[in-house]
């Protein structure tokens, strides 16, 4: 894969404690639907994927609860696109997140707001203006 040309996130797991909780975080925040993918025959893991089109760029992801895998921390954070950060960050407090850093330049890339979720974990919303 040396000169291949691909972006480099092909996927994106965010840990949570409470399913319902983060679930309606995101969908509140980024204004979508997250879609269940729990295998009915393994409740030990529940899953909600994000929206995502495999012949679009970027990638998709889903939000895990498992006994295995704890949320929070600031180890890795994942950036949501926007066309206006500045929107999906109003309405972060009113889902129950909190607002780390709001929405800043990042010169010539664009801007970004770093958010933490309802379950400590602390993602990016990234837009072009």
């Amino acid at each position: 894969m040396e000169n291949q040309k691909f972006n480099p996130v092909v996927w994106f797991e965010i840990y949570v404690t409470e399913m319902d909780r983060a679930a309606k975080f995101y969908e509140t925040v980024l204004n979508i639907q997250l879609n269940d993918m729990t295998d009915p025959t393994d409740q030990s893991l529940q899953m909600k994927a994000f929206p995502g089109e495999t012949s679009f760029g970027g990638a998709s992801g889903a939000l895990i609860a498992s006994k295995t895998c704890k949320s929070g921390g600031a180890n890795v954070i994942i950036y949501f696109g926007c066309e206006d950060c500045i929107q999906e960050q109003s309405r972060v407090e009113a889902a129950g997140g909190k607002i780390c850093q709001s929405k800043f330049s990042i010169g010539e890339y664009g801007f970004i707001s770093i958010v933490s979720d309802t379950e400590g974990n602390t993602i990016g919303l990234f837009s072009m203006k």
